[in-house]
């Protein structure tokens, strides 16, 4: 709960003006079914439960979106493998490059 009230600091500080957050997969799915997002930070693991359920809808939707986890690499699936990772703990340039490579990416 700290790092997750830690990094919506952050990202207020960045300028994110609509932040919201998930508890369990079942809370990310009702929140992206019902609203539009710009990008999406996903940690790996919501509550004990990996969150590729979460992922998959956000790979369908074409939400551009990263994980964050503290396990490195570890627990990523195959087809996950080149998404961009945030490796917690992080400090708030690592999360603004990676928001600005999610939402403005090299062409």
């Amino acid at each position: 709960m700290l790092v997750l009230m830690e990094t919506q600091d952050m990202l207020a500080d960045l300028g994110c003006d609509a932040v919201v957050a998930a508890a369990t997969n079942e809370q990310a799915v009702a929140l992206i079914e019902g609203q539009h997002f710009d990008a999406a930070l996903l940690d790996l693991n919501l509550n004990g439960v990996r969150s590729y359920p979460v992922a998959d809808l956000l790979a369908a939707r074409g939400v551009p979106f990263a994980f964050a986890t503290s396990y490195g690499g570890n627990g990523l699936r195959d087809g996950d493998r080149e998404r961009p990772l945030l490796v917690k703990p992080f400090e708030c340039d690592r999360l603004e490059r990676l928001l600005t490579g999610l939402l403005w990416p090299p062409k």
